[in-house]
């Protein structure tokens, strides 16, 4: 079993709390945008659990989109150059677009992203990330809506990979590098 391999260490958050969190930010995000119909766009791969589980969560009438971006190849730390592997389906011309992200790091990849859409003219822009390293940062974004704070240690699961593995773990976890 996943949960017990070497490679997976301590656990940071367990699936109770990310439920919960989960739960509260849709009730955040279906109060910001009561009588809207907003984009949720999720950025693969790491996201998609969390875009899956926040969108049924929100009581809104929504449609939803997915964006690609490479920035770790099979690296434990960002490469630094961000580029987009798969882009939206649709214009955003005037829409409310909240993206979805699995974690803001260094920051490169989110304003990369912010910049791309923004440059398209939504009718706002705002982010939800389930987790946060701020000690990371190199470039300073801002996040809407954010799940939790982590420890600037590399993590997996609920989404988060190490070289495609761990992705499919309910909880997130501390990466052991001694594996």
């Amino acid at each position: 079993m996943l949960e017990r391999t070497p490679a997976v260490g301590r656990i940071l958050i367990d699936k109770t709390r990310i439920a919960d969190r989960v739960r509260n930010l849709g009730g955040e995000i279906s109060r910001d945008y009561e009588g809207k119909q907003p984009l949720v766009v999720g950025v693969l791969r790491g996201a998609v659990v969390f875009h899956a589980d926040l969108i049924r969560h929100l009581e809104l009438n929504l449609k939803i989109d997915f964006m690609s971006v490479a920035s770790y190849g099979s690296a434990t730390d960002s490469s630094g150059e961000v580029r987009l592997v798969k882009d939206l389906e649709s214009s955003i011309l005037g829409l409310d677009v909240i993206l979805v992200e699995d974690i803001v790091d260094t920051g490169l990849t989110l304003d990369y992203l912010l910049r791309n859409l923004k440059n398209r003219r939504p009718a706002s822009l705002r982010v939800c990330s389930l987790l946060s390293k701020p000690d990371r940062r190199r470039v300073e974004v801002s996040v809407d809506y954010q799940g939790f704070e982590v420890p600037d240690q590399f993590v997996v699961g609920y989404g988060l990979d190490f070289n495609q593995q761990f992705r499919n773990l309910p909880h997130v976890a501390l990466l052991n590098r001694d594996f």
